[in-house]
């Protein structure tokens, strides 16, 4: 009788000092006795909005500092929109500690979306960020679109112009939009960038004499291009045929 009742008192002692230890990690009732009461933020709010970061903290801090998971609290914090990586950390005895680093918007994205400088899509509300090119194109060729606006930034330095949005269609035909609201239709991807280079080749010549610039211009011709003007009729093509999209 005593070979069986030694072991099982032994394993009694050992669960009873056990479930301390066990309890304290799993939360059951240290988050009372080593709760979590203070939140340090480091980060630059531009966007990410403090409440909303509370709202995504609190439901991880219910179990207690040491029943506290960091990848609970990564996660729910890294699955705000404005959010781009986040550190985690706990400081003895009460303490969570967060660095935030937001996303840098660069420009909109088929209207609902964003596109951080790292080249992400996120969904946000843009309310607040003014001044963002549109850019547009099919899923799944953000990178193309991005490189694109990139190479006629540099096309248009020093013309005057400000490149303000660039779409791509389904078909690959390329426009571009200016400050001014005027468009420029470019054609497809393989003679989009000749064309343009083409246009604002004589640009300065083109725009002699319109102070109000140009409402369009189709570049999409073998040997010219075709523009509308604010207060004339539209422009008869030059040679070359229809354009070609």
């Amino acid at each position: 009788m005593r070979a069986i009742v030694r072991p099982l008192a032994w394993c009694l002692a050992l669960a009873l000092l056990a479930l301390p230890v066990v309890g304290v990690l799993r939360g059951w009732f240290a988050a009372t006795r080593w709760p979590v009461t203070r939140l340090v933020v480091q980060a630059d709010f531009v966007h990410l909005e403090p409440e909303a970061l509370r709202q995504a903290v609190r439901p991880t801090l219910a179990r207690g500092f040491f029943a506290l998971d960091l990848d609970t609290v990564r996660h729910a914090v890294a699955a705000l929109p404005w959010v781009e990586s986040v550190e985690v950390r706990k400081r003895w005895p009460d303490t969570l500690i967060l660095r935030i680093y937001e996303r840098q918007p660069f420009a909109r994205w088929n209207d609902a979306e964003l596109i951080s400088r790292r080249g992400e899509v996120f969904r946000a509300s843009a309310a607040d960020v003014a001044d963002l090119p549109a850019l547009r194109g099919p899923a799944g060729h953000v990178a193309e679109v991005v490189g694109f606006y990139a190479q006629s930034l540099k096309a248009f330095a020093g013309t005057g112009l400000k490149v303000s949005g660039v779409s791509l269609s389904e078909r690959g035909s390329w426009t571009l939009a200016v400050a001014n609201g005027a468009q420029i239709m470019l054609g497809d991807r393989e003679q989009a960038g000749r064309r343009l280079q083409r246009f604002l080749t004589v640009y300065p010549q083109v725009i002699a004499g319109h102070a109000d610039g140009f409402l369009y211009a189709d570049l999409r011709y073998s040997n010219g291009f075709a523009v509308r003007w604010p207060s004339a009729t539209p422009a008869v093509p030059p040679p070359g045929g229809t354009p070609r999209t």
